[in-house]
């Protein structure tokens, strides 16, 4: 086992423990199952099946039920009940917080339990603890002692249980040891697995979720780890991005997240936390998961094994790289608009990517997600903004007339010519990773000549179905022949939908930004319909968006916003875009919005500021995890989250349209 998967190169699946909930097998050779979280209030029986239905019917394979008190938990019979009187015998899972007692009451009449293990028995007040040796083991032993009888009971009804950590809950004893890690959320899970092993009870799931993609990657990586370490065996895993937000953010989040794992065989069943209305979170699960079925993932390829890793995988650390013009080195990752499907291109064109012409005074006006570069197939017959450059093809290059705009993109073959022009400041080298076209000596001779000129940047692309394994192999091997060369990410795809190009261009460039690699990005699609006309601003703002959601290039507000769920005390939706309608210009600024205390201080971990629920029409304001005004009315509340931005100097107002 190469440190967390099979394999780094091919798609293999992690073999895990089978685990049976209700009718339903996952794990182990099962396929990767899909499931949601109802919205409704558990104590309306008709409501909450009405809306479970609706899940089941756009295929759901398990539903999860909010039960954060005993009533709530007794409630499930009757919903199981009424759900089985109609011909619906999907499996329920119960989510607990806070509540053993509910937890116990539920395992009775469900499928499947949910515990947070930072909430379940210790508490989460934000106060900063000193734990000694046998103060720590003390606080575990009160653990088992809590913890115990529900795995009894779980095993005397056969119900399965999801021990699912969450950045944001993890409980002061953890924060006082760990700190605010992956590893402290590990731990947090194994100290639970552990009990429940020591008890032989095994019928256990798994999840390590976080808003932030790349602490949820680092997190499940090292509880595999972990668990093969120590147990030498791993339990299924539930993968899934908390509060990702929704819309097109959402989305993109969702797909870096739970994609990035797929694509090493990790995670046995999905959830897409949306923002939305959890019937439309089951498509885009569907989306993600048939990227792994069919037997092309499972072929062996071409590319070469790894005997070492070149960075570690269970921390963000970018890739070294020289700096060439703003490409590289300590620049932020670019953004390379494709327009090489456009026969003809106009100054109003670039308004998609960020660039904006004001014929009156001849400027142009720069967007914060401005694109760093064009891609077309001709020299263009207008003078552009001093800030954006033009790649096209070498024969065009020769042509364009123009070396401090035009940049040549060149094939290898191209490139090895000896005394072929170049551009004397930047050029861009094509390479398709371990292609049949591309014999492995002529690779060998571009990197050494790559690794001697500080002009060129490298293109890399695969069209192998495993692209992730085949560009991240060969980023490995820049890195072991210390080739510094910056490196722009090409990304093509021909889905027939935007929701399935979106989740591409998120899982097979987000999956690389997350560990550090890529120094640029540039989209392409034909949506599988050569009749759809080019979409430079949607490409543009997915370009962006996944850059936003690997923490790597910040070029507007991000909003951490909870899925709803029964215990939600106010409408999330609205209230999420009324936040955002005030806020969206507040670049950098992370902003979270909760519907109740559950999911409220401990979930927005990552947050700057913090709208949280806390009864019904009341809303509690933080200023990272402190709060600063309780029961504010919902009415004002919008306008008091705006003034304590402004209070904290994080408000600038919004720029006049033009």
């Amino acid at each position: 086992m190469q440190l967390y998967c099979e394999s780094l190169t091919q798609y293999k699946r992690l073999p895990t423990r089978e685990v049976k909930v209700g009718s339903l097998l996952l794990g182990a050779h099962h396929p990767i199952r899909v499931q949601t979280m109802t919205t409704t209030d558990t104590m309306d029986t008709m409501a909450t099946v009405e809306q479970s239905i609706r899940c089941i019917e756009a295929g759901a394979e398990l539903v999860r039920i909010t039960a954060p008190s005993k009533n709530e938990a007794e409630n499930l019979r009757n919903i199981k009940d009424e759900l089985h009187r109609r011909g619906y015998f999907t499996p329920l899972v119960a989510d607990i917080h806070f509540t053993p007692n509910a937890a116990e009451i539920a395992a009775g009449i469900v499928e499947k339990v949910r515990i947070n293990p930072g909430n379940y028995v210790d508490k989460k007040k934000f106060e900063q603890l000193e734990y000694t040796d046998e103060e720590y083991a003390e606080e575990i032993e009160r653990i088992r002692e809590r913890f115990t009888p529900l795995v009894n009971i779980c095993k005397e009804h056969g119900t399965a249980m999801r021990i699912g950590t969450n950045h944001g809950s993890l409980s002061d004893r953890i924060m006082s040891r760990y700190g605010d890690t992956a590893n402290g959320m590990v731990e947090s899970a194994m100290e639970f697995l552990r009990i429940a092993r020591s008890e032989d009870y095994h019928n256990i799931v798994l999840s390590m979720k976080s808003s932030n993609p790349q602490v949820m990657v680092q997190a499940y990586r090292s509880l595999i780890h972990h668990m093969m370490q120590e147990f030498g065996e791993c339990y299924p895993l539930h993968l899934g991005v908390t509060e990702a937000g929704d819309g097109e953010d959402g989305r993109i989040k969702s797909a870096i997240g739970i994609g990035t794992l797929l694509e090493d065989g990790i995670g046995d069943t999905i959830r897409v936390s949306l923002t939305e209305d959890p019937e439309l979170e089951i498509p885009v699960c569907r989306d993600l998961v048939k990227r792994y079925t069919g037997d092309e993932r499972t072929k062996e390829n071409v590319v070469p094994g790894i005997d070492k890793l070149t960075y570690s995988p269970f921390e963000y650390k970018r890739r070294q790289s020289f700096e060439v013009k703003n490409i590289g080195g300590k620049h932020v990752p670019v953004v390379v608009a494709d327009y090489s499907k456009l026969k003809e291109i106009v100054p109003a064109d670039l308004k998609h990517i960020g660039y904006s012409y004001d014929e009156a005074t001849d400027k142009w006006h720069i967007g914060d997600a401005a694109a760093d570069y064009i891609f077309c197939n001709q020299p263009l017959s207008f003078d552009l903004p001093g800030t954006l450059g033009v790649l096209v093809y070498y024969r065009q290059w020769i042509d364009a007339n123009n070396p401090e705009k035009y940049f040549p993109l060149l094939e290898a073959n191209q490139y090895l010519v000896d005394n072929i022009a170049k551009s004397a400041t930047l050029n861009f080298v094509m390479i398709d990773c371990y292609s049949e076209g591309y014999p492995d000596q002529q690779i060998s001779t571009v990197f050494q000549k790559l690794k001697n000129d500080q002009t060129a940047v490298i293109c890399l692309s695969s069209t192998n179905t495993n692209s992730v394994q085949s560009v991240r192999r060969m980023f490995i091997e820049l890195m072991q022949q210390d080739i510094k060369n910056p490196v722009i990410m090409i990304c093509d795809s021909a889905h027939a939908t935007q929701d399935e190009s979106l989740i591409h261009f998120a899982v097979e460039t987000g999956a690389l930004l997350i560990d550090g690699l890529g120094d640029g990005i540039c989209l392409g699609h034909h949506f599988g319909n050569t009749a759809v006309a080019p979409q430079p601003a949607l490409l543009n703002s997915i370009a962006f968006g996944i850059l936003q959601a690997t923490r790597t290039r910040i070029s507007k507000t991000e909003y951490i916003s909870c899925p709803s769920c029964g215990r939600t005390l106010f409408d999330l939706q609205e209230t999420t875009a009324r936040i955002r309608a005030v806020t969206n210009h507040l670049k950098g600024v992370k902003i979270a919005i909760m519907g109740c205390i559950v999911n409220g201080p401990g979930e927005m971990a990552d947050a700057d500021f913090g709208y949280v629920g806390s009864g019904v029409g009341k809303i509690t304001l933080y200023r990272g995890k402190e709060v600063v005004k309780r029961n504010v009315n919902s009415e004002v509340a919008v306008n008091e989250l705006i003034n304590l931005l402004k209070e904290s100097d994080a408000w600038i107002e919004a720029p006049v349209m033009q």
